[in-house]
């Protein structure tokens, strides 16, 4: 289920956008979140000091998940984010970035979820 939604202009990098995500959902007051998977983007001691740092009003393990070897190898928990991703590119709003507005991205991700979700629930 897809907790959170941060859509950001292509400048941005993804560290910053996790800072995005974490303040949203503390805003938000979810309060079960545990643990983020991240891959090695997400890999540095600013990073880990930042998210350590909100473990005093949340308890969030940052997990950052290394590549194995070397070719392609399945990396754990990544596939969630992978299989997520290809649902969304099913709806055609999704398949081309037509939204000028990086809010607007943000609503049709949301509704596109919605509409998963409604779909299981059949």
């Amino acid at each position: 289920m897809l907790r959170q939604v941060v859509v950001t202009a292509a400048d941005v990098d993804d560290r910053d956008g996790l800072k995005q995500v974490l303040t949203r959902l503390k805003t938000a007051g979810v309060a079960r979140l545990r643990k983020l998977w991240a891959d090695g983007g997400y890999q540095g001691a600013a990073i880990r000091t930042w998210v350590a740092n909100q473990k005093k009003t949340h308890k969030i393990d940052l997990e950052v998940v290394a590549k194995q070897g070397g070719g392609f190898a399945v990396l754990p928990r990544r596939w969630v984010v992978e299989r997520t991703l290809a649902w969304l590119m099913n709806f055609r709003r999704h398949a081309r970035d037509y939204e000028v507005l990086t809010r607007h991205s943000d609503a049709l991700i949301q509704v596109a979820m919605i509409h998963l979700l409604l779909k299981r629930i059949k």
